[in-house]
């Protein structure tokens, strides 16, 4: 017999040095693995769709964001959710957290929403874009918006007074990121991903107090 979707996802995060998922949510997980699929089937939702890119890429990446995302968050804004990520994870990685989930597509915000019933998350769907909600969040997480140029000072607008961007991007952009967004935004050292690929967490605050 093969090795499970949970399985196959705790030896990633065994190889990403990531600590392993407890059964609720290694249970969880394939349930979104499998909707992701079966909706990927008839609608563009990512471009990745062998089941094990899916795990490595998108799910590894989601949880390794999920783990280290600033502690003390009380709400988050997924900027350009997409199929979930990293929003979803972190939702069912940290339920203390009242995230809201932000895509425009409206393919892809009928999935979320069919995400969240599935998976039981009390999570907010927004479909419409991010720039439209009347709400400020603790942290704002990006990964690969369309134009991240224009994106970030609209995540940054949608922040709290001292709180978090997590922007998932590669090693490469780093410096672009931080010069469009300087002071007073204080920038951690990039936290690496996935080994063996250059993509980095990329954690910055709105304050001069440490992170």
């Amino acid at each position: 017999m093969p090795p499970s979707i949970a399985d196959r996802l705790n030896q990633f995060l065994h190889d990403a040095g990531a600590p392993p998922l407890v059964p609720e949510h290694g249970q969880q997980f394939t349930a979104y693995c499998d909707l992701l699929q079966k909706w990927n089937a008839r609608t563009n939702l990512t471009a990745i769709r062998g089941e094990n890119e899916i795990l490595n890429r998108h799910f590894v990446e989601s949880i390794l964001c999920a783990q280290s995302i600033p502690q003390n968050i009380v709400s988050l804004l997924d900027f350009g959710s997409g199929a979930g990520f990293p929003g979803i994870p972190i939702a069912l990685l940290h339920n203390e957290i009242a995230v809201t989930l932000a895509e425009s597509q409206n393919k892809k915000a009928a999935f979320l929403r069919e995400a969240v019933r599935t998976l039981g998350l009390t999570i907010k769907v927004h479909s419409a874009r991010a720039e439209t909600i009347n709400d400020h969040f603790d942290c704002v997480t990006l990964r690969a918006v369309d134009n991240m140029a224009q994106a970030l000072p609209a995540a940054l607008a949608l922040l709290k007074p001292e709180g978090s961007l997590a922007i998932m991007t590669t090693t490469r952009e780093v410096e672009s990121i931080q010069q469009r967004l300087p002071s007073p935004i204080v920038w951690q050292t990039p936290i690496p991903l996935p080994r063996g690929t250059d993509r980095v967490l990329l954690v910055g605050r709105t304050s001069s107090i440490p992170l």
